[in-house]
């Protein structure tokens, strides 16, 4: 876990994707830490957290481990941001615990059914599951490019962080279990009872999740705005940090100034 900006500022907790770490964060962390509590992690089976000796990496086990964190840190209520994986752990807690969000960004998040991941999950290929156990630097380029839209933005000391912590002891194992736990069940039941805030980014070049669903989970949900990104791709906040965190900015501050006219 780390944390940055003042200590009784407002918090907001920050959740990376699959295969990444917080540092795909980097970007957010230092124009929101101005103002906020800035708190990230690393998701277990990734970077320096390592595989969870309770397998906790089903959908609703991340899901409900967000809780933890929360619980650990003496956090009540917070906004809490997630990019793909981590934005499917966001909004599925705030769902269940809708006292405990005050504010929902979703970067590209797991929602709807993608690659054959519906009600149960796929089938892993060989030469996934071989890279994920060996993360070859060629392999990291290429999931780099496909999580990209512009490769020019992809620096090679980005590159040797996200190989590194793939290959950290136990981790490629650990992601190979939460593919073989993830589903991706129909969400739009529960979308529609989300009341909280939510500001959904999305890139118009997101090769991992179409941009369509960003617009469909729009949509279904109650108080969602969408913002999306030419020529972005599927990590917004990392490729695009200065437009997205302004845009992050000024939808908190907006949400926030609702929240003290209410409790005036």
């Amino acid at each position: 876990i780390r944390e940055e900006g003042p200590e009784n500022a407002p918090p907001i907790l920050l959740i990376h994707g699959f295969t990444h770490s917080l540092e795909t964060w980097n970007g957010w962390a230092q124009a929101l830490a101005k103002d906020h509590r800035v708190i990230r992690y690393d998701i277990l089976g990734h970077g320096l957290t390592g595989p969870d000796p309770k397998e906790r990496y089903a959908p609703a086990e991340r899901a409900a481990f967000v809780g933890e964190v929360l619980d650990a840190l003496g956090l009540e209520r917070v906004v809490i941001a997630g990019n793909s994986l981590g934005g499917l752990s966001a909004w599925r807690f705030a769902h269940d615990n809708p006292d405990r969000v005050s504010a929902l960004i979703l970067v590209s998040p797991g929602v709807f059914s993608l690659n054959g991941v519906a009600d149960g999950p796929a089938e892993i290929p060989a030469a996934m599951r071989a890279y994920l156990l060996t993360a070859p630097e060629a392999g990291v380029a290429a999931s780099a490019g496909a999580i990209y839209g512009d490769d020019a933005k992809i620096t090679p000391a980005r590159l040797k962080t996200m190989r590194d912590m793939m290959r950290r002891r136990g981790n490629g194992a650990a992601m190979i279990k939460s593919l073989e736990e993830f589903t991706l069940p129909d969400p739009t039941a529960l979308l529609r009872e989300i009341q909280t805030p939510t500001l959904i980014l999305w890139g118009e070049a997101d090769a991992v999740i179409p941009i369509e669903q960003g617009r469909r989970m729009q949509a279904e949900m109650p108080n969602a705005t969408l913002i999306t990104y030419p020529g972005v791709g599927h990590a917004a906040q990392e490729e695009a940090p200065e437009a997205t965190v302004a845009d992050v900015v000024s939808y908190l501050r907006e949400v926030e100034a609702t929240d003290e006219g209410a409790n005036d």
